[in-house]
């Protein structure tokens, strides 16, 4: 069977390891009766190449929930693999809204592996404003970075607006929060993706980013996203599904649903992928993290067909916007046009 993850430790470390100890005879995990050859893609790649188009190659693949809507046709919907009753048990087990994220006309097209969203992040010892309405005074007097690159410009808009930019003082004040706050921070680092912020403030570039999405194997501090007064912390559910290609599910369905049980297993979930630099699904795992609440109040991005490219276009709008200084006002008409139009 061929497979499919994005090329970040966080996404193959675990994947890998369980490939090593099925040759090695390992079972410590249990056993599946055929492996899976992972094959890796960018996380460009992973954000916005077509999953249907990846379907005609793999069996089994590591997916972001908002390609589902152009997809469907090619997934198998995990109702045809699982029984009821072990779905609903394996829905109990995982965090915030990530098994809804799979969730689209009815059926459930993917479970949760991974679970991400954004977050703040400092390097330790800084303690940074809680609420968006301190944040440009704090950030005139350190060194801060957003997080814009790719469609994380949009991203970044949603989390302030929660979704909601079709209220126009949510997006206006959402777009002069960034503008303001862009002015203030490292912008050669603020144009970069989530593994590059990131990368930069562990290596001693900015100390501070209001939102990233969370990669925990770095040496930083994550915690609640800011939030606005009187409101719970705005972020946008990010994260990794398994879904099951249909190219030849009738040869490989034993093999891919021993596949996918061990994955969402407890000993995997709560003891593998931490210990090798994963983001479990797993309620359990996310227990006692400093960034729950921000996880269980996290947006679902909208999956219709069409959406990642839409994505990548409103980004680039914002980001372009935001550095040639617009009004903010003239900027959400823009965005608001491109979103009608589509």
């Amino acid at each position: 069977m061929r497979g499919l993850t994005w090329d970040h430790p966080r996404g193959y470390a675990p994947l890998d390891e369980l490939t090593r100890l099925d040759a090695a005879g390992d079972r410590s995990y249990g056993a599946v009766p055929e492996p899976i050859a992972w094959d890796r893609q960018p996380l460009e790649g992973f954000e916005s190449e077509p999953i249907a188009a990846l379907c005609e190659t793999y069996d089994v693949l590591v997916i972001d929930h908002p390609g589902l809507g152009a997809a469907l046709d090619a997934l198998v919907p995990m109702e045809e693999l699982f029984e009821a009753g072990e779905l609903a048990r394996m829905r109990a087990g995982t965090v915030g809204r990530t098994w809804e994220s799979y969730h689209l006309e009815g059926r459930q097209w993917a479970l949760p592996l991974d679970a991400a969203t954004q977050v703040a992040v400092a390097r330790s010892g800084v303690e940074a404003p809680g609420t968006w309405p301190e944040m440009a005074e704090f950030a005139r007097g350190t060194r801060t970075a957003l997080c814009l690159g790719g469609p994380h410009a949009f991203l970044m808009f949603c989390a302030l607006c929660s979704g909601d930019f079709q209220d126009s003082e949510a997006g206006l004040r959402a777009l002069e929060v960034m503008g303001e706050l862009l002015a203030l921070a490292d912008r050669e680092v603020s144009l970069l993706n989530p593994i590059g912020v990131l990368d930069a403030m562990a290596a001693g570039g900015p100390v501070y980013c209001p939102l990233v999405y969370e990669y925990g194997t770095y040496p930083l501090a994550f915690s609640d996203a800011p939030a606005w007064p009187g409101r719970a912390p705005g972020s946008v559910l990010g994260g990794t599904g398994l879904a099951v290609s249909r190219r030849r599910v009738d040869l490989v369905r034993d093999a891919v649903r021993a596949h996918l049980r061990r994955l969402l297993s407890e000993p995997v979930q709560a003891g593998l992928f931490p210990a090798l630099g994963g983001q479990p699904a797993a309620r359990s795992a996310w227990r006692d993290a400093p960034t729950l609440a921000t996880m269980e109040a996290a947006w679902i991005r909208p999956r219709f067909p069409g959406y990642i490219a839409l994505q990548e276009r409103s980004s680039a709008l914002i980001r372009d916007g935001l550095l040639a200084r617009a009004k903010p006002r003239d900027l959400l008409m823009t965005l608001r046009n491109e979103w009608r139009q589509t």
